[in-house]
């Protein structure tokens, strides 16, 4: 009795950290009228209880946009090879198209989880976007790990960071899909590894993919 109530308990564990996958009832009629979808910069948190001696509110700020646009191109430059093997029922807008569009606008990074998905579909020309967020956190009795991160972009591997990747319909804005994953350890440790790994998982359930 005692070793199945163990087994039970070791599979809600392993379930509660699995990838968790939302998609609206409406989006498998709604995606076949997107032709052009534009990826967003990510929203990126770094928490910590601490900040270790020379490192300002300003660098985590600074840091936290560099690996939003970080991410928005790391993403980006998965779906174009992917494109190149005709994988998506959709194209996406060049990233540089995108944030010149955003900056003539007058969209700094901050301004950006301001606006409705709606207006930034219409300001974009495109039919839906993809964002996201990254919430880094990191145990801070040694802080002075954090101020290795902002030097190297390397995190130890203690680190746990929270993503999301959503797709939002132009017209209403409304979120159509959402896919949430938690990575750690040193798939955590680099922008680029943590990409990979969040869109390797969730291009198995992309929406957009060819069947």
């Amino acid at each position: 009795m005692k070793k199945l109530l163990l087994f039970i308990v070791i599979c809600v564990t392993l379930a509660s950290c699995g990838p968790q996958i939302y998609q609206a009832p409406s989006f498998s009629q709604v995606k076949s009228n997107h032709k052009v979808v534009a990826v967003l910069p990510f929203d990126v948190a770094i928490e910590s209880r601490k900040l270790p001696k020379g490192v300002t509110p300003e660098m985590i700020q600074d840091e936290q946009r560099n690996y939003g646009y970080g991410i928005q191109s790391d993403v980006y430059g998965y779906f174009l090879k992917e494109m190149s093997k005709n994988k998506y029922t959709v194209n996406f807008q060049d990233v540089s198209k995108t944030n010149a569009i955003l900056n003539n606008a007058g969209f700094s990074y901050s301004d950006l989880s301001l606006k409705s998905k709606d207006e930034l579909c219409k300001l974009l020309g495109v039919d839906a976007v993809v964002s996201g967020k990254a919430t880094m956190s990191k145990p801070m009795s040694d802080g002075a790990a954090i101020a290795v991160g902002l030097l190297v972009g390397a995190w130890g591997p203690t680190n746990t960071v929270n993503t999301t990747i959503t797709i939002h319909e132009g017209n209403a804005g409304d979120l159509m899909w959402k896919y949430d994953y938690v990575a750690s350890g040193s798939i955590g440790s680099t922008r680029q590894s943590l990409t990979n790994a969040l869109m390797r998982n969730s291009s198995k359930k992309f929406p957009y993919k060819k069947s």
